[in-house]
């Protein structure tokens, strides 16, 4: 089931970079003086920052909202929409979206903006900082459809980040199977927290045994590292790398994402 993320990225390997929208109102570190104008400018501008560097589709997602949810509140995924639709008319490449951890309210959003593609856990159980994390992709993806979204191409982080999975199956068994058991367009491979890599030999087990489902690095490419990771996995999905300082909650740094960029283009030349 590739399809829809051949649809959005073609035959390549496609560098998504990540608009981390600050915190919603309701959550911890909501700025209630700067309200949610403050939020649309940091977005406009890191938005514009990985536009110009030249990134094949950005993902919106709401990290600054901890502590995470598994529920989210309603305002957290309305003012994702409302955000995404304020930016609309600047997006000029494909984007997805992300609600943590939420997948039907990640399809929610996909829907209400009109999104390419959606990012999420959508199987196993975890053990994690939220409690005991066990998704419902057939309830998820079933809400898609009933959307009108069976075209929104969905990418599964298989080894969710803050948490443990009970599986005791190796990882790669439980990639095959869900890409065979619940459709997924794309599978991810992340490290243990935002901002860490995930392994090389992670990378290397699931995609040997992934025949035609695209297999990303979800988290810590570098621009130390971002050959090797091309070397196995088919895209990535990029953030913390982009920030100043290398920091994830710091604003994109321009300089970072068009040099990062620049070594992609490289590698894909070879």
């Amino acid at each position: 089931m590739t399809s829809n993320f051949r649809a959005v990225f073609g035959a390549g390997k496609p560098a998504i970079a990540m608009v981390h929208l600050g915190a919603t109102p309701g959550s911890p570190l909501y700025d209630g003086d700067g309200g949610i104008d403050a939020i649309i400018r940091a977005a406009q501008a890191d938005l514009a920052a990985l536009q110009k560097a030249g990134f094949d589709a950005v993902m919106f997602g709401n990290e600054n909202d901890r502590p995470y949810e598994l529920c989210v509140d309603t305002a957290s995924s309305a003012t994702m929409a409302h955000v995404i639709g304020a930016l609309r008319s600047d997006i000029t490449v494909p984007f997805g979206v992300n609600v943590l951890w939420d997948p039907m309210a990640t399809m929610a959003v996909a829907a209400a903006t009109n999104a390419s593609f959606a990012r999420e856990i959508f199987t196993g159980v975890y053990a994690s900082d939220m409690g005991i994390w066990a998704p419902d992709a057939g309830k998820a993806i079933r809400y898609r459809n009933s959307l009108g979204r069976s075209d929104l191409a969905v990418l599964f982080n298989i080894s969710a980040e803050f948490a443990a999975s009970m599986d005791t199956r190796s990882l790669a068994d439980r990639a095959r199977s869900t890409v065979f058991s619940s459709l997924a367009d794309a599978v991810l491979v992340s490290g243990q927290i935002t901002g860490e890599a995930a392994k090389m030999e992670d990378l290397e087990a699931v995609k040997s045994v992934l025949d035609s489902t695209p297999v990303l690095a979800n988290t810590g490419v570098k621009h130390e590292t971002v050959e090797q990771t091309f070397t196995v996995a088919d895209g990535c999905i990029v953030g913390s790398c982009l920030k100043v300082d290398g920091d994830t909650w710091n604003p994109v740094d321009a300089d970072r994402a068009a040099e990062f960029m620049d070594k992609v283009r490289r590698v894909r030349a070879q």
